[in-house]
């Protein structure tokens, strides 16, 4: 008997030193919902998949809420090792020296299995510096893609099987949706990005200058966004708006949940909402891409980079650093990626996800699931790599409340764009003067 219990208890103590070995790596994010439960779902599969390390994810509030948080916590040294940031902090996260260490860095110290070329040319392109060495880690890549209701369309007598394609086309559906009795024909989420930065790119329009932040001198950027067309196409969402044709939900992804309701039959949002449109909505859908003005030289071009990537903060111990390469290695996986690309609507990240995803059938099973990757792969111009400007944070809050304005009936659109462009280069100004210490 005491065998047996000096043996469980040996046993035990094997377990306890294990679990101490195990080396803890923070990740905070600002996953919610289906996301957060894809999120949890990747950490788990690798804690198991191995036994030094163990990742710990933390949703930790909104993109800008996680991001003030963490600079908070790395100046009194209780910084996460991997920080999930948003597309529009990579500026200033480039300039904050000393704060991150970049991810090619963490993988070659580690000697982990690593190849940039392999990742989709405009994901790696936008988080990789101009010495060519990548920064972050792409993670969530999306891109703005137009979902419609269907069924809606259907009540209204519109064509289900096509997507309105071009602006016009989608003013005249919400006409149609109103007529037929729909409280909400469409609405829009993260308008600065959607009817800003997307629509600009799309359009083969500049947005900033210093290619829209992206040269070597982007810190020099101004902001470019009151051109004739600019004006012309908020002015349109200003005249559905009193219409009632267009429906102004609140600011970031708050007018998602009113499109799955089925409250409100077009939205344009991140192909990273299809997740939840999957699961949640009880209606036929489509994903269709953007639509465009078609007498616009060029349009449509290619869209931009949203969503996030991971990147790992300075003031670690290098066996912290082996086990984010060793997680960085995982999610870089290309069963990983796919997988995680047909959960979620974000982007494959790598083109050998993609490719899989492709010979799996899942596009022709999924129609429109391959809108984003095809908005993405077209040939980039100057107007339209991304969009890399310091204090966009902040910038992208005067969006948002100046584009308010709009919608309420306080301000003409030439006057809230040319106030987003006068507040906007305060605001570059300073990321200029503070860059340049």
């Amino acid at each position: 008997m005491q065998v047996k219990h000096l043996a469980l208890a040996a046993s035990m103590l094997a377990v306890s030193v294990a679990a101490q070995a195990q080396t803890e790596i923070q990740w905070w994010h600002s996953m919610t919902a289906v996301n957060n439960e894809w999120v949890n779902d990747l950490a788990k599969q690798f804690n198991e998949s191995q036994k030094d390390y163990k990742i710990v994810p933390t949703f930790k509030g909104s993109y800008d809420e996680s991001m003030t948080a963490a600079i908070a916590a790395f100046r009194s040294g209780n910084a996460p090792h991997v920080l999930q940031v948003f597309e529009v902090g990579t500026a200033t996260m480039m300039a904050s020296k000393g704060a991150t260490v970049p991810v090619g860095k963490v993988m070659k110290d580690a000697g982990a299995d690593f190849n940039p070329a392999g990742y989709i040319p405009a994901v790696a392109a936008y988080y990789t510096a101009p010495s060519g060495e990548m920064l972050s880690m792409p993670f969530n890549s999306s891109t703005t893609v137009f979902y419609i209701n269907k069924d809606a369309f259907k009540k209204a007598g519109l064509n289900t099987d096509k997507a309105p394609a071009t602006w016009p086309e989608v003013f005249e559906a919400a006409k149609k949706l109103k007529a037929s009795g729909h409280s909400c024909p469409m609405t829009l989420a993260w308008m600065g990005w959607t009817q800003l930065e997307s629509f600009s790119a799309w359009h083969n329009v500049e947005f900033a200058t210093e290619k829209n932040g992206l040269s070597a001198n982007g810190y020099k950027a101004r902001m470019k966004v009151n051109s004739p067309l600019h004006v012309k196409h908020i002015e349109n969402l200003s005249q559905a708006a009193k219409n009632g044709e267009f429906v102004y939900k609140g600011r970031g992804s708050a007018a998602q949940a009113s499109f799955t309701s089925g409250e409100c039959a077009m939205i344009q949002t991140s192909s990273g909402f299809y997740g939840d449109v999957a699961k949640n909505a009880k209606f036929a859908y489509a994903i269709a891409p953007l639509p465009y003005y078609a007498d616009v030289k060029g349009a449509p071009q290619n869209t931009v980079i949203g969503g996030a990537s991971l990147w790992v903060m300075a003031g670690k111990k290098p066996e912290e650093y082996k086990g984010v390469a060793k997680f960085f290695e995982f999610l870089s996986q290309t069963k990983v990626q796919a997988a995680s690309h047909q959960r979620t609507g974000y982007l494959p990240i790598t083109m050998a996800a993609y490719e899989l995803t492709d010979k799996s059938g899942f596009y022709q099973k999924h129609p429109g699931t391959d809108v984003a990757v095809n908005q993405m792969v077209r040939k980039v111009t100057d107007n339209s790599r991304g969009i890399r400007l310091g204090n966009y944070v902040q910038i992208r809050t005067i969006e948002d409340e100046e584009l308010e304005q709009v919608w309420a009936g306080k301000k003409t659109a030439k006057e809230a764009l040319d106030s987003i462009v006068s507040r906007g280069n305060e605001l570059l100004a300073r990321f200029e003067k503070s860059y340049k210490k």
